[in-house]
């Protein structure tokens, strides 16, 4: 039960994060959280990121991914004290995804998918809010994870939330 609970704190943070991005007509407002896993710890969360957060119409996920990236080695070693040999990409191999929205699998500005940048990384699960609807695109995203590999888990709860946040409709 507690990480079921678990599940419900991170995507709520990921839902705050979604509510920090821009709404637009032609994209969906999505949140994402980065929670590291590993053995013997408690839970870390890595980074978060939202949609259009950094420049070049990015999408929450990537730019998550992209903010991990970013930490120094310094600030790792103190996120991860007993840890300090392990990498960025090693820490990725150990980390959940908490994404409002189901991660796209095609995008219509041409940018490369966050499905993609998420197999890439090798990060082990994904915890998604809602799946992606048709309003654009007809996503694929949950299915490209889970045949390469990574765990999929449909959160239950908020759902609705998260559409609704998604389309824009928040007043944070």
């Amino acid at each position: 039960m507690e990480q079921a609970e678990n599940h419900i704190d991170f995507m709520k943070l990921a839902l705050f994060e979604a509510k920090k991005a821009v709404p637009t007509p032609t994209a969906f407002c999505v949140g994402c959280v980065l929670v590291t896993r590993l053995p013997g710890m408690k839970p870390v969360i890595l980074s978060t990121g939202y949609s259009r957060e950094l420049p070049g119409n990015t999408h929450a996920e990537a730019n998550s991914l992209d903010k991990a990236r970013r930490i120094s080695k310094h600030e790792l070693a103190s996120l991860f004290p007993s840890q300090h040999s392990l990498d960025i990409n090693q820490l990725l191999a150990h980390t959940d995804v908490y994404t409002t929205l189901e991660p796209c699998s095609v995008r219509t500005s041409g940018l490369d998918p966050c499905a993609g940048a998420l197999i890439d990384a090798k990060v082990r699960h994904c915890i998604i809010g809602v799946n992606e609807p048709p309003d654009f695109v007809r996503c694929e995203g949950a299915s490209l994870l889970r045949d390469a590999g990574i765990q999929v888990t449909w959160l239950n709860g908020l759902e609705q939330e998260c559409l609704r946040v998604a389309r824009g409709l928040h007043s944070e």
